[in-house]
């Protein structure tokens, strides 16, 4: 069984093209986009050429991608700081601006978001044991990225 070949793009103008829709789709980290122009058969100085003119058009902005992640890690699938940092890490995002976009993540709604995890969680969690369960939780909530600290104090505060 043969595999279809991906079209290789050798104009840089049609990659350009492709890249300004790729990154009007949604927010993107420059890393995506190197690696996606990369798999489109371009060569490196056509690459970084195309990044630099997406930069400049505003279809390209590390900041607002790494504002945009947070924010959407958190609230849509209740990630952790931990979590949505190591996301951001991934995408090789500059340690500066995952910075920046964790301060936007409110103190208040962080707690609000990590209570209402372990509440959803307690309830299906089918342990007796006191310590064992708080334990389970605890476990499950740093598998979300949330710190251990303040864990303990929703566990703590909460009595789940």
């Amino acid at each position: 069984m043969d595999t279809p070949q991906k079209k290789k793009i050798s104009d840089p103008k049609e990659a350009l093209a492709k890249a300004e829709h790729y990154c009007a789709y949604q927010e993107r980290a420059q890393q995506e986009v190197r690696d996606k122009l990369y798999d489109w058969g371009l060569w490196p100085d056509a690459v970084e050429a195309t990044i630099s003119e997406l930069i400049s058009a505003g279809f390209l902005n590390e900041e607002r991608f790494a504002k945009a992640y947070a924010v959407g890690k958190f609230r849509q699938k209740g990630w952790g700081k931990i979590k949505i940092k190591q996301g951001l890490k991934f995408k090789r995002v500059p340690d500066v601006l995952i910075k920046k976009a964790l301060t936007l993540i409110d103190a208040d709604a962080y707690i609000d978001m990590l209570t209402n995890i372990l509440a959803k969680k307690a309830k299906t969690t089918a342990e007796k044991d006191a310590f064992k369960r708080s334990y389970k939780l605890q476990q499950y909530a740093m598998g979300r990225g949330y710190e251990s600290d303040i864990i303990a104090d929703v566990l703590k505060a909460s009595e789940l």
